[in-house]
């Protein structure tokens, strides 16, 4: 465990180091280390090539909600921003995150991936894009703003029927129904909404979204998370089981188990069996190897598929300390 964690804190990789000392060493924001760290996060590879590709407008690749043209628009780059660590502070990143406020969100509050003469629309709006960016959004400090609250709101009231209507085909439906899992629940539509209501400041939790959490966390936990045996139009995604970063709209079994620790449920017994699948597959030297990727689709790169993964291993340790067997 020593040596993986040195391997971790390595200085070539500023984000993996920050979140090792942060959540694994417990380290404190005023850290020497810790501070460092961040700061070498934007000066960066992965950093520099995202915001080198951004339009001065604030937009990747064109304009609009920022969702088709996977894996190089708008969207997609405020959701690796914020998996990366990146500086919410910054310019650029600054400009990026506004510009998915004013140009991704539907008038019901949702985060749309679709337009219509320049006006988003509603029926573009679904579990898993709302999840990451409202993730991301928080990430990156803007947790208190009116808009990102508003896209939260329409989250929770999506994910329990509460105050909601308009189901159909291309518009999530309560309990994490969608269109495109044939209008079953989409497990990983829930992945990505407890990920972000579990990370809502406390403060800001309102009973919706304490309930909307709650639901989320009981869907998850009420299959088995080794095996993922959730509705899916065909079988069961083998994504589930290929451990990857950064993820998109689909997860996997570290994502989940991650989730609905952060909702807390870290020691529930019901992540045993997702706890035991985890830790096969770590290696002889406690690494754990890139197995799903996004290369060759990202303006850059972050690690070689099929090697030992500094941001795998990150992942699958802080899943494990949390569920106190790390």
């Amino acid at each position: 465990m020593d040596k993986t964690i040195e391997w971790l804190l390595e200085k070539d990789n500023p984000s993996v180091r920050y979140f090792a000392l942060k959540t694994l060493l417990d380290r404190s924001d005023d850290d020497g280390d810790v501070q460092s760290a961040r700061r070498a996060i934007m000066r960066s590879e992965p950093l520099k090539a995202i915001l080198a590709a951004q339009d001065p407008d604030g937009f990747w690749l064109k304009p609009g909600p920022g969702y088709a043209g996977k894996y190089r628009t708008t969207t997609w780059q405020i959701l690796f921003l914020a998996e990366l660590g990146a500086d919410g502070h910054n310019r650029q990143v600054r400009r990026g995150c506004d510009y998915v406020l004013e140009h991704s969100q539907a008038v019901n509050g949702g985060f749309s991936a679709f337009s219509s003469k320049e006006k988003v629309v509603p029926s573009g709006a679904i579990h898993c894009l709302n999840g990451n960016l409202i993730w991301a959004l928080i990430a990156l400090g803007y947790g208190e703003d009116e808009r990102l609250q508003r896209a939260v709101d329409w989250l929770a009231g999506a994910s329990t029927g509460d105050d909601f209507s308009g189901w159909n085909s291309t518009v999530p439906g309560p309990g994490f129904k969608c269109g495109i899992n044939g209008g079953q629940p989409c497990a990983w539509g829930a992945v990505k909404a407890l990920r972000a209501l579990a990370n809502i400041p406390p403060q800001l939790q309102s009973p919706r979204v304490k309930k909307a959490t709650q639901m989320a966390a009981e869907f998850l936990l009420g299959h088995d998370l080794a095996k993922a045996d959730y509705p899916y139009t065909g079988n069961v995604s083998g994504e589930w089981f290929k451990f990857g970063f950064p993820l998109s709209y689909t997860s996997d079994v570290l994502e989940a188990l991650q989730a609905v620790s952060e909702a807390g449920y870290a020691r529930d017994p019901r992540l045993k069996k997702a706890i035991d699948l985890v830790l096969s597959k770590r290696d002889a030297e406690g690494r754990w190897l890139l197995k799903h990727s996004l290369n060759g689709k990202m303006w850059i790169d972050f690690e070689s598929k099929g090697k030992p993964s500094k941001w795998v291993t990150l992942r699958a340790l802080r899943v494990l300390k949390v569920a106190g067997v790390a």
